[in-house]
């Protein structure tokens, strides 16, 4: 392959969830704040590293925050591969005032939020927070890079529940404000063909890799 089909080759990346939190079974709204993987969150990070140890990932990336990056790390580490690339662009929905509520609070402190958040509803307004579309630019333009940066390669990319509606919205061509009756899991994957144009989804044998005791939590 020349030079000039190489930067043009699509760029395959592997959008992951990360692994479990204690926030996650709590059903604590995370959002910006840096909550630490559990120990079955590290337990889901091995099986992942087991699950790709044939996908021949180049590099890792994934967002800063650290319930993300060590899922990353440990994954890197298992694989050889080099240490993984944060990228604020991979980071969870800022929610603003209402990150570190649990559901039974919101509940009864915002009732109308809490509905819309328990519904994913992307187009719900969080005070102090990130308006949905800077929030799905950021991740688009995180994938665009990515792209740039591994031409016809193989990347992981760890990130968040509400980045991979995002993203799977996008891919499918749906409207950014339209609700998904789904969940991705910890440990659930996304697998990705991006260009310099476009990002679509691909079909693989391996797309819906996921860690066997994912947790299935609602935030």
């Amino acid at each position: 392959m020349t030079d000039t089909h190489a930067a043009h080759a699509p760029t395959t990346i592997c959008v992951t969830r990360h692994g479990e939190t204690d926030w996650n079974i709590a059903g604590v709204l995370q959002g910006w704040i840096d909550v630490p993987l559990n120990a079955n969150g590290r337990k889901q990070a091995f099986e992942m590293a087991d699950a790709f140890k044939d996908a021949g990932f180049a590099q890792v990336w994934t967002s800063p925050l650290s319930r993300a990056s060590e899922t990353a790390r440990i994954i890197a580490e298992v694989l050889g591969l080099p240490s993984p690339i944060h990228s604020e662009g991979l980071k969870e929905r800022n929610f603003g005032r209402v990150q570190g509520m649990t559901k039974q609070d919101l509940s009864v402190l915002h009732p109308g939020l809490h509905a819309d958040i328990m519904r994913r509803d992307p187009a719900c307004h969080f005070d102090e927070g990130e308006p949905s579309d800077q929030f799905a630019d950021r991740i688009v333009a995180a994938l665009h890079e990515i792209g740039r940066r591994h031409a016809g390669e193989r990347v992981l990319a760890m990130t968040h529940g509400w980045v991979m509606d995002v993203i799977t919205r996008h891919v499918r061509q749906l409207p950014r404000t339209l609700m998904l009756d789904m969940k991705r899991k910890n440990g659930e994957s996304l697998w990705l063909a991006v260009t310099a144009g476009s990002v679509f989804s691909v079909s693989e044998g391996d797309e819906e890799v996921r860690a066997s005791s994912g947790s299935g939590d609602r935030l």
